[in-house]
């Protein structure tokens, strides 16, 4: 160990982010756990230091014994040069510079503190990221690997992993992205950042980030569904009057939602005014120009949306997703009809519940004879053909029609 010694400690400090008291006191450590291995309690090892000098010191007893076997003993001969009075079995003062051990102990104390170092440079990784989980980080591309991106953010790399990938984004090393942070793993004694660009939460982070309104808590973000790439539905309440939450999401001329749609490559973005009435959230959330009525089922969260014929295709929305994604904000499962396919569903549904004797025409051996072939419902007479219905027993062209009539306008 040399004088320069302080000057190396600092270095190594600032390289590795690490405070240089703590990196004293790994070095102390380490070289009390190689030297001890040789050594036992009864040695009384301490460890001296002056890194400002450079002078680094094994200071123990030595134990008197006939002939020396090892570091921690003594032969009588050589301890009566200490002290003449020596006796086998006293204990001799010895300090010893660290630089005059054998190499093999040397090298052992090495391999700990690099050890020490890079156990307390993972430590320090996991907890300023540890700060980060649940925000989001900038870096550049450096490698891409079967698993995944390779990401460098700054003293440390990160994974974007296949899962965590939006499916129609590819990038090239060297470009520059934005991602969530969801967590900080251990891999092969490695520190590893996970991120991720296709949680809803990242979505959320960049509305925080572009919205201040939404920073300062004017305004919440209360729930988020997406279809990662392709369309995502944001909930948002004011908590302040006097704010319209989807004109301050959208910005003035729709910057905000753009900026916002530009680091999502394109993904159409739904701002929906939260309401506590389900039906008026059903509509925000389907999108509320294309609902003409919404409609609750009495039991059960489900609920029919009548739209016009033009605007059926949109509020279903291409593959289903904008109505998919209404349903998943809402919590309802969402059926759309036009008004003309409402209307033939509920009688349809009037139909199935209603007892073919309700039916204007039907006397008792009418029903009985139906029955008998396996009618009982309104909406079985109305699936059945003409023909079907006059060739039963009892009933002829005139009351099939009849039947026939009776149902279609039930």
């Amino acid at each position: 160990m040399s004088a320069n010694i302080a000057s190396v400690l600092t270095e190594l400090a600032a390289i590795k982010q690490i405070d240089r008291k703590r990196i004293e006191e790994e070095i102390k450590e380490a070289l009390f756990a190689a030297i001890s291995k040789r050594l036992t309690s009864d040695n009384e090892l301490q460890i001296l230091t002056n890194f400002e000098d450079g002078k680094l010191y094994a200071q123990f007893k030595k134990i008197v014994v006939g002939q020396d076997l090892g570091l921690g003993e003594i032969s009588i001969e050589d301890a009566k040069q200490f002290d003449p009075n020596a006796e086998i079995g006293d204990k001799i003062d010895v300090s010893i510079p660290i630089s005059d051990f054998e190499p093999k102990i040397i090298n052992s104390a090495r391999k700990i503190i690099l050890e020490k170092i890079k156990k307390i440079e993972e430590d320090r990784i996991i907890f300023d990221y540890e700060k980060q989980k649940g925000q989001i980080v900038s870096g550049k591309v450096s490698a891409i690997g079967f698993n995944g991106y390779k990401v460098d953010i700054g003293y440390t790399d990160a994974l974007l992993p296949n899962e965590e990938q939006v499916e129609n984004e590819y990038y090239r090393v060297g470009y520059l992205i934005k991602a969530y942070v969801v967590n900080i793993r251990k891999r092969n004694n490695k520190v590893v950042v996970i991120l991720s660009r296709n949680r809803p939460e990242f979505v959320k982070k960049l509305f925080e980030l572009e919205i201040p309104e939404i920073r300062s808590g004017e305004i919440i973000v209360n729930k988020i569904v997406r279809e990662p790439g392709i369309r995502t539905k944001v909930s948002v309440v004011v908590t302040k009057e006097g704010i319209d939450p989807v004109g301050a999401c959208y910005g003035k001329k729709g910057l905000r939602i753009e900026n916002i749609k530009k680091e999502l490559n394109g993904e159409l973005i739904d701002v929906v005014c939260w309401d506590e009435a389900p039906e008026q959230l059903i509509a925000n959330a389907v999108g509320v120009d294309l609902v003409d009525k919404v409609y609750l089922a009495d039991r059960g969260k489900f609920a029919r949306i009548v739209v016009s014929e033009a605007n059926k295709i949109l509020a279903i929305g291409k593959q289903g997703k904008n109505i998919r994604l209404a349903a998943k904000l809402t919590g309802y499962h969402l059926d759309v009809y036009t008004e003309e396919e409402f209307e033939e569903k509920i009688a349809e549904e009037r139909r199935i519940t209603s007892h073919i004797s309700e039916l204007d025409g039907v006397n008792q051996k009418i029903a009985d004879t139906l029955k008998e072939h396996g009618y009982t419902s309104v909406q079985d007479i109305y699936k059945a053909s003409l023909k079907e219905l006059q060739d039963l027993e009892n009933i002829g062209e005139k009351t099939a029609i009849k039947l026939k009539e009776s149902s279609k306008y039930f």
